[in-house]
């Protein structure tokens, strides 16, 4: 075995690179679940697949171990492995990198993944960090202002009745009486890449905090408005890189046999922290590992990381400018385009970004004047993209971005020419990019009632609603008379979720198919197979004619 041990925290490796103790100021407690396998508490792990074929879960195992720094400030060390031709593991070459320093309590992971050009092609479904914690010492679990909460324990999972998927099941016997009745659904936890930065467990037996923190969603795979897993029950704490979720296949990486990929996943940060008062108010950690987490955010990129593949602060670049936006029948000259979205993308269509898996991706978002600064990118070719709440469709940059170690780009140029045809007649929802603003019913089964809720759409069960809703027809809504918050259901795909990957829709209308008086556009799910083949209208909007 391998011990870090920085005099705060210990942190104990199988000679795979498994994680399998982790230990706080002295205590000889592991954290992690002593009763699992030892390759079953902290790993790395893809879930992989031969083309057109069923694939598995594979934990990263190190063939190679080695020191690559150690002195009194810092301590990196490695697990790698070199791939073989004719091995049955996933064909990647990889090298798992922990990094602890001085005074810091906590430790560093990441994962240079690696394929060889003539390697069998492959597809990766998944690849992600995960560190799963003692059950009896870990019970309220936090990753928003919202959702933070005492959770049910994996035995009343165990015990409950499992629903319309596995992941979703119903508490019949919960060691806890209170959760009676209640779904636990690991989905509940979802949220965007662009929130996802902090979330984990408190031991309040212990005063004890342990944190996922993500200073960064470069690396991560479909850009800022991905939505991903968080922590759920186990007690259970992830990093997800890549995924399928809310997305589905179009988020898979495909490699092709004589194609070549490198990238670093990470680094992100396992985080520990304790206070006596936590042992009866808990979200003192929280709200104390969200200052940590803030501190980390700007530290990034890290200074610290031996890898040649991690690119620090002056090996990277730089893109400024101002976003404009013009909707000709709003504004006659383009106008800031203030909060908006605003990134670097390696280069494809517009709305690429959504998908796109096997590079890198930097984003921010633009000032009350539509001004933007994009720092440290890593050097390569990008398309510049955009979205601006309240207004449709894709901004793309005309041309490819070039960036250099230490260029600092500034664009002069950026006007995103908003989707129009005609003045608008009518329009159903907001152009945000979800579908949040339309109604939402109460759920079927009993959830858990936070304070100040917003994100209730993520409830088990809501697509039941609809046809409850509507016994006998679909959805009718009237045009003038309609309000979309209270008659407009939210889902017409999914599962928790309020968008999935945008897609913008022009459809022509001769005019000499409308009437006089009352005309009704049918909007019609064709895929219609199960209760999971759904449709999110973000905004609806008829326009007139130009002139």
């Amino acid at each position: 075995m391998v011990v870090l041990n920085n005099g705060i925290v210990s942190v104990t490796f199988s000679m795979v690179g498994h994680v399998t103790s982790l230990m706080y100021e002295g205590s000889t407690e592991n954290l992690l679940e002593s009763q699992n396998a030892e390759d079953d508490r902290g790993y790395w792990s893809v879930v992989w697949n031969k083309p057109e074929e069923k694939g598995g879960m594979e934990r990263l195992q190190g063939t190679s171990y080695r020191v690559i720094l150690q002195n009194p400030d810092q301590t990196e060390i490695s697990f790698s492995t070199t791939w073989t031709v004719g091995s049955e593991k996933v064909p990647l070459n990889f090298d798992k990198r922990f990094v602890m320093l001085r005074g810091v309590p906590g430790f560093y992971t990441y994962t240079v993944l690696e394929k060889q050009k003539g390697w069998p092609a492959f597809d990766i479904q998944i690849a992600r960090v995960v560190f799963k914690l003692d059950e009896n010492k870990f019970h309220y679990m936090a990753m928003s202002d919202e959702r933070k909460r005492f959770m049910p324990m994996e035995v009343d999972r165990k015990t409950g009745q499992v629903l319309e998927y596995k992941e979703a099941v119903l508490l019949t016997n919960p060691t806890n009486p209170q959760f009676k009745g209640e779904v636990d659904d690991k989905y509940l936890y979802s949220c965007d890449n662009k929130d996802n930065k902090v979330h984990g467990w408190v031991s309040t037996d212990l005063g004890l905090g342990v944190w996922m923190i993500t200073p960064s969603i470069e690396f991560k795979t479909g850009g800022p408005l991905k939505q991903d897993l968080t922590s759920h029950v186990g007690p259970t704490m992830l990093s997800i890189f890549i995924s399928p979720h809310y997305a589905g296949e179009d988020l898979a990486l495909k490699f092709e046999e004589q194609e070549y990929w490198k990238k670093v996943l990470g680094p992100v940060f396992v985080y520990l922290n304790s206070d006596v008062s936590a042992k009866t108010n808990p979200s003192v950690l929280w709200d104390e590992a969200k200052q940590r987490m803030s501190k980390e955010v700007a530290s990034w990129p890290y200074d610290f990381p031996f890898s040649n593949d991690f690119l620090n602060s002056s090996q990277r670049g730089a893109v400024s400018g101002q976003l404009l936006v013009h909707d000709s029948y709003i504004n006659k000259q383009p106008v800031p385009a203030a909060s908006a979205y605003i990134g670097l993308a390696p280069t494809e269509g517009p709305g690429s970004w959504q998908t796109e898996s096997k590079g890198y991706q930097f984003w921010t978002q633009t000032d009350d004047s539509g001004n933007f600064l994009i720092k440290n990118v890593i050097p390569g070719t990008y398309s510049l993209f955009a979205w601006v709440r309240g207004t449709v469709g894709d901004y793309k940059h005309a041309t490819d971005i070039i960036v250099a170690s230490g260029s600092n780009i500034e664009l002069h140029d950026a006007v995103f020419n908003a989707p129009r045809f005609g003045p608008t007649l009518w329009e159903i929802g907001i152009p945000d990019r979800t579908a949040a603003e339309f109604f939402i019913p109460d759920p079927v089964y009993k959830i858990h009632q936070y304070q100040n809720y917003t994100e209730r759409f993520r409830q088990y069960g809501l697509w039941a609603r609809y046809a409850e809703s509507y016994p006998e027809s679909d959805l009718l809504y009237t045009v003038g008379e309609s309000d979309y918050k209270t008659d407009w259901f939210f889902a017409h795909v999914t599962r928790h979720g309020i968008h999935g990957l945008y897609h913008f829709y022009s459809i022509g209308i001769a005019g000499s198919r409308l009437v006089d008086g009352m005309n009704t556009i049918f909007l019609t799910q064709d895929v219609n197979l199960g209760p999971f083949r759904e449709v999110m209208y973000d905004y609806i909007r008829l326009e007139g004619p130009a002139s």
